[in-house]
């Protein structure tokens, strides 16, 4: 269409007058990526992603891909960079294979549902609407295949999740377990495969343990864990899983009143672990323990957290890898194959069963935080989610989503979600249950 602007892939360089090295160059109702200058695959998708920011971010919104060198992961690096939060944008993918165009839906879709539910305000999107909000999308791929049972408020106490309760109780809007179970075997006797947990404090004050302004601001975000596993399915599903597979959302809001948990409190969960409230901003940890171990009454013999868990993930990676741990080292290498096979970046830090002994507590089993100089803060977060799953951390892996969130917009991402890090899940559930 004439109103729409053609972007078309080149191998030549751009035109001395766009400048040295230029990667975009325009001509009429035609703009050009030079990709020429790329020395792996890799690098070209960096490109594609930087010049849709661009074209994205100066005011273009309606875009059509021509030209014959658009593949299945040029297009949707493409689509990643011409994305905002706001504003109503187009996007023609041009000419393709029915397999590569059913392919690329199905990631959009995926990826466009976590990035618009992690981006929404935290009135909008509280527990009970996140978990039915997740429940809706999977009904939508797989219908009568999905059953689900959601635990809510003093009903948590009374079921014995007492780190979800604790955590939301300091909130009007009542916190909520999903527990949903995808059977695609028709049996409801078979076994389950895989669970996936994620952590849903969809806004996070800090508690008594109370953030400044800056760091608050973001924390609608703090359910990327939740809305990471449920896109995570929602593309498997599209994908062809048919095996058993469990989605466990942790839900709740971190804030302060009259009753909300306070430092020095002790948590003894269903396992009989006892566990000293040190700071109420560690509270991811204290949700998670209750979903991982439903995963593991579940019996599925692999189970998969994701959460926005610590600053120290961060710190140690920065926005672009997400950190992965487990003790179970075989299921280390399968998380980083399947983000290295997806595009999508992943790095392994540290974990071993002795980093429990740095959570101390003179009064409980362990402290919800390490407090001795030297420790690491994210590898001890997952040192503590390590006592809540079964067979001592065997097919178990922690994702610490560093790089699910853009707090300042950059050259290849807008502000806000970004969805990294479902297509490594997604990949990690295919591989586990095949």
């Amino acid at each position: 269409m004439a109103d729409m602007m053609n972007v078309r892939l080149s191998l030549q360089a751009a035109a001395a007058h766009w400048g040295n090295g230029a990667q975009l160059s325009f001509n009429d109702d035609q703009s050009h990526i030079h990709v020429g200058s790329a020395r792996h695959e890799k690098e070209v998708l960096r490109i594609v992603q930087r010049a849709a920011r661009r074209l994205e971010s100066s005011g273009i919104k309606r875009v059509t891909l021509v030209g014959d060198a658009w593949d299945l992961e040029r297009r949707y690096a493409f689509a990643q960079g011409f994305y905002a939060a706001k504003g109503v944008r187009e996007l023609d993918f041009g000419a393709q294979s029915v397999a590569q165009a059913s392919e690329l839906e199905a990631l959009l879709k995926a990826t466009r549902w976590v990035r618009d539910i992690t981006n929404g305000t935290p009135e909008e999107i509280y527990p009970m609407s996140l978990a039915e909000s997740a429940l809706l999308l999977i009904r939508s791929l797989a219908g009568d295949q999905v059953t689900a049972c959601i635990t809510a408020g003093e009903a948590l106490r009374e079921a014995g999740h007492v780190g979800i309760w604790s955590v939301g109780r300091g909130s009007e809007r009542e916190p909520v377990l999903l527990e949903l179970d995808y059977n695609p075997t028709g049996d409801r006797n078979a076994p389950v495969v895989a669970a996936l947990v994620g952590k849903g404090i969809t806004f996070d004050s800090g508690g008594y343990s109370i953030k400044s302004s800056d760091n608050m601001l973001a924390m609608k975000s703090d359910m990327g864990g939740a809305a990471m596993v449920t896109g995570a399915l929602a593309l498997a599903i599209s994908r062809g899983l048919n095996k058993r597979v469990k989605l466990i959302l942790c839900c709740a809001e971190n804030l302060i009143s009259g009753s909300a948990f306070k430092l020095g409190d002790i948590l003894t969960y269903k396992n009989g672990v006892s566990v000293e409230i040190q700071n109420t901003d560690a509270e991811g940890r204290l949700v998670l323990a209750d979903g991982l171990m439903a995963a593991s009454d579940s019996g599925a013999a692999y189970i998969l957290d994701a959460a926005t868990l610590t600053g120290a993930a961060k710190m140690a990676l920065g926005r672009d890898y997400n950190a992965v741990f487990a003790l179970d080292e075989a299921e280390q290498q399968r998380t980083l194959a399947a983000a290295k096979a997806e595009q999508e970046q992943a790095w392994a830090l540290p974990l071993e069963p002795w980093h429990t002994s740095q959570l101390t507590s003179a009064f409980a089993d362990l402290g919800n935080i390490a407090s001795a100089e030297g420790t690491a803060g994210a590898t001890t977060a997952a040192a503590f989610l390590s006592r809540f799953v079964r067979d001592e951390g065997r097919g178990w892996v922690h994702l610490d989503l560093a790089a699910s969130y853009q707090k300042s917009g950059n050259d290849l991402w807008a502000t806000g979600a970004k969805g990294h890090g479902l297509r490594t899940i997604a990949r990690w559930l295919q591989e586990v249950t095949a």
